[in-house]
Formats: C-alpha cells, structure tokens, sequence
C-alpha cells in the first residue's frame, strides 16, 4: 500500500489574546485561549482569520497539551471557512517551560501537530469539505503559526 503524500495548502497565522484559565480539569489545568485575528497565506487559500474563536486547551500534568480549537476564515474573495482543529503540542520540560513563558523556541525542539477539518457552503470551495488535512505548527508569544497539508 502506497503511503499518502502532502501537498502545502497554506499558513494560517493565527493572533491570540492572553489565556483565560479555567482552573483544573481532569489530569490538569483547563484554559481558553482566544483567536483574534490572522492571516492565511497560500496559493489555494488565502485571507484573514476572523476574531472569532478560540482555543480550548488542557494542559496535563505530564506537560503535554492537548489543543482543540474552532475559529473561521475570511477568503481573499469573500467565502467563509470554519476551522476545527485538534491536536497535541508537547516536548522536553525545558522547552514546554519557556514556550509558557512566552519565548520563541525553536519549533523543531517540541512536537505539536494537529488533524484540522474545514467546511464552508461557498461552492468555491466545497472541496475542503472532502478533504483530509493535517497540520504542524509553532507557538510564539502572542501567536500561532500552523502549516495546513493536503493528504493526497
């Protein structure tokens, strides 16, 4: 069986306000991350993430992060995108320390990846609506940069 392929298919780079901590939760601490702002740039799809979202995170105990996000796209041509994103972000706790102290680490030194899932009813792009992502991503201070791959 042949292995699927990856195809590129845009940087989301999404602007966060500071967490709103929840308080604990099962096996860690429970807090919400709002999405503000952003922008998508690619060759199939391009144009601005929406202050309308969020990150609902749990930070476990062990120090990995289990990311489920739910924010929406604005095309560079006008069709509406939602964006469903889950994934984990986790690494050495050196790094995991200064990633939370709002530093710019070396995305190569932690893992964080994620299984995103878009849908719109503009029939422009009624493809995203069959098709399987995936996505790596960095943390920076006040931001989040995720690459989106097509499974082929």
């Amino acid at each position: 069986m042949k292995a699927p392929e990856l195809r590129p298919l845009c940087v989301i780079t999404a602007e966060l306000a500071a967490p709103m901590e929840k308080g604990p939760a099962p096996g860690g601490l429970a807090r919400i991350i709002p999405i503000i702002g952003g922008t998508v740039e690619g060759e199939r799809l391009s144009g601005k993430v929406l202050n309308l979202g969020a990150d609902w995170q749990t930070v476990f105990d062990d120090g990995y992060a289990e990311l489920d996000t739910r924010y929406a796209i604005e095309t560079h041509d006008g069709a509406l995108i939602d964006i469903r994103n889950f994934g984990f972000r986790h690494g050495p706790s050196d790094v995991l320390a200064r990633l939370a102290a709002g530093e710019d680490v070396d995305p190569s030194l932690y893992y964080m990846r994620t299984q995103p899932r878009l849908q719109t009813g503009d029939p422009r792009y009624a493809w995203l609506n069959r098709t399987v992502f995936v996505g790596t991503g960095e943390r920076h201070a006040s931001s989040v940069r995720i690459g989106l791959f097509e499974v082929l």
